[in-house]
């Protein structure tokens, strides 16, 4: 099977910043989330993917082919919504969509309308007067209404009123649907990524730290509590351990590991219990490589 995307050892530098070498793919009928910090290099990834920056070195590939400027065709499969909505802003919504109809041979009007109808995007009203909300409504409607097989989307949530997000991630959720597509979701909203990815990728310095499926994670780390009259030192596999009195917990990278290591000194094990994937997440991006490192 043909990746949606491959990355090969791609490299781009910026006066006091490289992203890369990178390397990573993502197969159709999967949603990727890329997780970092603003400044690890998540927007510069989506610059080099979509064509918008070119890499200084390594390979860029969308369904097989080179994402060559000189030879766009590749264009037509990918969809993208950017961390900024640049439309004619004199212009209607409606106005704007009908405008991209001649740069996409696949473009159908009727399910640019059904989006908007769904989404609730005022087609009448002028650019320039849309909500922060509606903007990103546009940008999506724009970015699907050609069928992309690849969904390329940088922080699209950011800024938008709970019920909103809710909408534009409802509306992800039924793309994903047809299993020849792919969402490589970009954001530091951790709320989006349990309810919508199924691998996660953190992006630490411009490097890839640790990449994982995400019912992968939920599955092994484990808040531990347990009791003990004597000092605990270090314990296997632990990420953070609080002390109070004989009472000690345990946030555990690896709850088998970390057991073990417990039975061995003796203590008594009181509670195990999940940790939801947005803290989760939270302490690998705190954590960065140190952490990382206890998940291969």
């Amino acid at each position: 099977m043909t990746n949606a995307f491959q990355i090969n050892r791609m490299v781009k530098t910026y006066p006091g910043f490289q992203l890369g070498p990178l390397d990573l793919a993502l197969e159709p009928g999967k949603i990727m989330g890329y997780v970092g910090i603003n400044g690890a290099g998540k927007t510069t990834t989506m610059y080099c993917l979509v064509g918008l920056v070119r890499a200084d070195a390594g390979e860029v590939k969308i369904f097989g082919r080179p994402n060559n400027l000189n030879r766009p065709a590749w264009k037509l499969d990918v969809g993208y919504v950017g961390d900024q909505h640049v439309f004619y802003e004199r212009w209607t919504a409606e106005e704007n969509l009908n405008f991209l109809v001649r740069f996409y041979p696949g473009w159908s009007a009727g399910k640019a309308q059904d989006l908007a109808r769904r989404l609730r995007l005022p087609l009448e009203k002028r650019a320039r007067d849309l909500s922060t909300g509606n903007r990103v409504k546009l940008a999506l409607v724009a970015a699907l209404a050609h069928s992309p097989k690849l969904l390329l989307l940088d922080e699209p949530t950011a800024g938008l009123d709970p019920v909103v997000r809710l909408e534009v991630l409802d509306e992800l959720m039924e793309v994903i649907q047809d299993e020849e597509r792919a969402i490589f979701y970009s954001t530091h909203i951790l709320a989006d990524i349990k309810r919508l990815v199924d691998d996660l990728v953190f992006l630490d310095q411009g490097r890839i730290i640790l990449r994982s499926a995400k019912d992968d994670l939920v599955e092994k780390w484990r808040t531990i509590t347990f009791y003990s009259d004597r000092t605990i030192g270090a314990v296997d596999a632990a990420v953070q351990i609080r002390h109070e009195g004989r009472a000690h917990q345990v946030i555990s990278s690896d709850h088998e590991a970390t057991l073990a290591h417990l039975r061995t000194l003796e203590v008594e094990i009181r509670e195990l219990h999940y940790l939801p994937v947005e803290e989760i997440a939270v302490q690998i991006i705190k954590g960065g490589s140190r952490v990382a490192a206890g998940q291969s």
